[in-house]
């Protein structure tokens, strides 16, 4: 069994993408105002299991309480709990914590896989650019092939730079959210995407 070595370099490529993905990451974060990312945390926390443990422990100590000394809970202003009538809110709030705990991590991993498929798409990419680079120099050694200039498979083998397609992407949406033309939006992406030979 080969064993994974962690200090071998990742390719070039692959370290180009990750920093294209981080940058862009970097930046969406950045623009969040400070105010909704303290209320996006505080929701956050909500489905962690620690939040889930604080409640049942919470709910035993105050269940603990009201058996033992409920004269305790006055002092707090607390009501006394009565499991007999507060059994289906408590277990409300247990199922819904759990329920958020679990779409949490699965967000993460859903999140984790989603970047690991835009890390593959964007390798694909390259290597397939280089494959069409490989042909067309095929194509032209070999004498009994016709030699022709094939523009698109000229623009084809140009590796496409992540960073380049992603403020591409982020000038077309925001000009797609200010103006109606939709089709000349269309039709500039694809000027600039050949005039930069992406």
């Amino acid at each position: 069994m080969t064993s994974f070595n962690e200090n071998k370099p990742l390719p070039e490529p692959v370290q180009k993408n990750i920093e294209a993905i981080i940058g862009l990451q970097v930046k969406h974060d950045r623009d969040i105002p400070i105010h909704q990312r303290l209320v996006e945390k505080i929701a956050a926390s909500f489905g962690e299991p620690l939040f889930l443990y604080f409640q049942l422990l919470f709910f035993v100590i105050w269940g603990v309480i009201s058996y033992v000394n409920p004269t305790a809970l006055l002092s707090w202003h607390l009501l006394d709990l009565d499991l007999h009538q507060d059994w289906i809110g408590i277990a409300s709030l247990f199922i819904s914590t759990g329920v958020l705990v679990y779409q949490n991590r699965h967000i993460k991993i859903s999140e984790q896989r989603s970047l690991f498929v835009l890390q593959m798409s964007l390798l694909t990419e390259q290597k397939l650019a280089k494959l069409i680079g490989l042909l067309e120099e095929l194509r032209t050694d070999l004498p009994n092939v016709h030699n022709r200039l094939d523009l698109e498979a000229e623009l084809m083998k140009q590796v496409t730079e992540p960073q380049v397609v992603l403020d591409m992407l982020q000038e077309a949406l925001e000009q797609a959210i200010t103006s109606d033309a939709v089709n000349d939006l269309k039709d500039s992406v694809k000027s600039e995407m050949i005039s930069k030979k992406i």
